[in-house]
């Protein structure tokens, strides 16, 4: 029997399989979401190097590599090098009770919280759309928007090395008529880009502000491209309600201040999941409502 076979026969197997590798993804993502910006900020400082011909003004970037497997993880408080044990998914913090096992400081519960939910967003993916190349596709897509949500949401930065690749993706899968066709896919991406770039010049004429980044038109085009043109009023009418809901709750529970920006992109990209997955479901319900 073939793999897929095999899962197709016993589905438990395949969800276990998914949620586990979802997991390990997840644990993989804490990583990108950390260590991405400061890649971006390294760049950045060698660019101005370049540019700059007193370089004494300008602060040198740490020596040695930096990227996403490169330097070990350590801890941030004594510099303790975490081994492959203390590096399992949940498993790991729960061992170690949420503490550092050489020096006791207390780690973070986002981590194991961004490991489970990519482990249950993989299984909810895989569960409406199948395994198979069309669920592997739409597990990288899933994957993609974890990153950037929690990217955007600490450094308001939307990394062109996930967004512009995800665009291309998106387009490329389409080109098989995958989850739209290519005609679709190509008019999504150009509508997403140029729906946003259109606001933003808009309120930039009118008030002399900048009222968001070009990492959300890259993102929005990129939500076209998987979608096509057809969903990306859902995608905006969602993400203003998910940005509603979401803004609330940051002002109410964790007494958020109001006056403090909050980025666009993690609406648009859960907004863009929640699309991807039920947009059928609920362009149907809506239409249904106003037919009854």
């Amino acid at each position: 029997m073939t793999f897929f076979e095999v899962i197709e026969v016993y589905p438990g197997i395949s969800m276990c399989f998914v949620v586990i590798l979802g997991l390990l993804v997840g644990s993989f993502l804490n990583v990108v979401i950390h260590r991405l910006p400061k890649m971006m900020e390294r760049d950045w400082a060698e660019q101005c190097k370049e540019f700059i011909t007193n370089q004494n003004d300008v602060t040198s970037p740490p020596q040695g590599p930096f990227n996403l497997m490169v330097p070990r993880s350590r801890c941030p408080h004594c510099g303790h090098q975490i081994k492959s044990w203390e590096n399992i998914p949940v498993i790991s913090y729960l061992v170690l009770g949420g503490k550092c096992s050489a020096c006791k400081a207390k780690i973070s519960a986002r981590y194991p919280i961004i490991e489970i939910v990519t482990g249950v967003l993989s299984a909810a993916v895989v569960f409406y759309i199948g395994i198979s190349w069309n669920g592997l596709a739409a597990l990288v897509f899933t994957w993609s928007l974890i990153a950037l949500t929690m990217i955007d949401f600490d450094t308001y930065l939307l990394p062109d090395d996930i967004t512009l690749p995800l665009l291309w993706l998106g387009l490329i899968v389409n080109s098989f008529n995958t989850f739209t066709d290519l005609p679709s896919a190509l008019w999504g991406a150009i509508a997403g880009y140029l729906s946003l770039w259109s606001v933003y010049k808009l309120f930039k004429l009118l008030t002399g502000k900048e009222g968001m980044g070009y990492g959300d038109f890259k993102l929005l085009a990129a939500l076209g491209a998987w979608m096509g043109w057809q969903m990306l009023p859902q995608i905006i009418l969602l993400s203003s309600l998910v940005g509603a809901v979401i803004g609330i709750s940051l002002i109410v529970i964790r007494g958020r201040d109001k006056n403090i920006p909050i980025p666009f992109g993690p609406y648009l990209a859960i907004a863009g999941w929640i699309a991807f997955v039920w947009g059928d479901t609920i362009n149907q319900s809506y239409l249904k409502l106003f037919v009854s």
